[in-house]
């Protein structure tokens, strides 16, 4: 099973921005046309996106809405969505609209009934995110770090259907460190259920050790700043994990 490269798109204010370990006064701004961003991942040949409302993951509902559906209506492959996804509505609504799949971060702490229905209901189209800092779960755009550890947190959706868990080291993310990929690893061992690893892709390294590990559970990576700034080539990233599967 090859590994699925996800090219990021991050909404503020309508742009493509990228923030430094999920600080939103530390945004670098690389566009204001969304869809034309989404038709160039294509272009490389992405069939996957991930695409993140950021002032949605602080307001608690969608933002940038007007934004997502363009990119949904621009790219052919799959839309997975996360940002502010809190209740049963918007989770229908986004599905409505075409989005694959929908992550859900936040209130998959606070509100796990919420989220155990919505898997079971719509089957291979709920993504947990398990955001990490310091090893536990932050939540609200990253901007509180609850006591509940990483992994309990995974282990509790196991039997719920999940289609995957996004697993973001918020220390990492938009720094260009290097994926944590000891950690992405370890929570894939823990618990039963595919992972997606996400903060701090710096280059074809990371992709190509991820790809390794695949088959034990780690089902993709979430690029952004690395595409953005060139330090990461899509095509590349796409043929070399093609290659490991």
């Amino acid at each position: 099973m090859s590994l699925i490269v996800f090219p990021a798109i991050d909404l503020k204010g309508g742009q493509v921005v990228r923030l430094a370990e999920g600080d939103m006064n530390r945004a670098t701004v690389y566009g204001d046309n969304p869809a034309a961003q989404a038709l160039l991942f294509a272009e490389a040949g992405a069939q996957h996106l991930h695409v993140v409302d950021l002032d949605g993951s602080f307001a608690g509902h969608a933002v940038n809405a007007e934004a997502v559906e363009a990119i949904v209506e621009a790219f052919p492959g799959h839309v997975q969505l996360g940002g502010g996804i809190r209740n049963r509505e918007a989770v229908e609504r986004w599905f409505d609209l075409g989005v694959s799949r929908i992550v859900i971060g936040t209130a998959a702490l606070k509100d796990p009934d919420f989220v155990k229905a919505a898997a079971r209901d719509f089957p291979g189209g709920i993504v947990v995110a398990v955001d990490a800092r310091d090893g536990f779960v932050a939540t609200d755009g990253w901007a509180e770090k609850s006591d509940m550890p990483v992994v309990d947190l995974a282990r509790r959706f196991e039997d719920a259907g999940v289609a995957s868990l996004l697993f973001t080291d918020v220390g990492r993310d938009g720094l260009l460190k290097g994926c944590n990929i000891d950690a992405t690893v370890d929570l894939a061992r823990a618990t039963n259920i595919p992972v997606i690893a996400s903060g701090g892709v710096a280059g074809i390294a990371d992709i190509r050790i991820l790809s390794l590990h695949a088959d034990e559970g780690i089902e993709g990576v979430i690029t952004g700043r690395a595409l953005y700034d060139g330090r990461l080539d899509l095509k590349t990233a796409l043929a070399v994990a093609q290659a490991a599967a």
